[in-house]
């Protein structure tokens, strides 16, 4: 068992120099290689946070804005209704006035006409009451001429 010791130990003592050599070597690479790569990857990270931070950003200010433009097209359509709405009820208004100015110049013109035809009826009844008299008594005076004759 005392060999196996002595051959352990030996081993051991053959690999010291490599395990410094590789403590060593991780340490130049930590310091020469993965050091430069982790402030790489770290700028990398910081760059790529940014980017997607600003691209948080915009997207937000381009909802707020989109909200703001449609806000505002709505407001504008709503104007547009009122002012269409208001011209019609002014059309509607003055197509009612026009409408009733013509029924009232009509229902004037229909009692005009109904006050000339009284008025002309009323002529043709005298006119008619002066020469009934007359036309009876030229009947009776030819209806009287031709009883002796017949």
């Amino acid at each position: 068992m005392e060999a196996t010791l002595n051959a352990l130990g030996a081993i051991l003592l053959k690999a010291i120099p490599t395990l410094v050599l590789l403590i060593v070597v991780h340490f130049y690479l930590k310091w020469m290689f993965f050091g430069p790569l982790r402030k790489v990857l770290d700028e990398r990270q910081a760059a790529t946070e940014g980017a997607r931070q600003a691209a948080q950003l915009a997207l937000t200010k381009a909802s707020e804005k989109a909200t703001e433009i449609e806000a505002a097209l709505r407001k504008a359509r709503e104007d547009i209704y009122q002012e269409q709405e208001q011209a019609r009820k002014k059309a509607v208004s003055e197509q009612t006035s026009r409408v009733e100015a013509a029924r009232q110049q009509s229902h004037g013109l229909v009692h005009k006409a109904r006050e000339q035809m009284t008025a002309e009826t009323e002529a043709a009844k005298r006119e008619l009451a002066g020469t009934i008299e007359t036309l009876a008594d030229q009947i009776a005076k030819r209806f009287l001429e031709r009883r002796p004759a017949a």
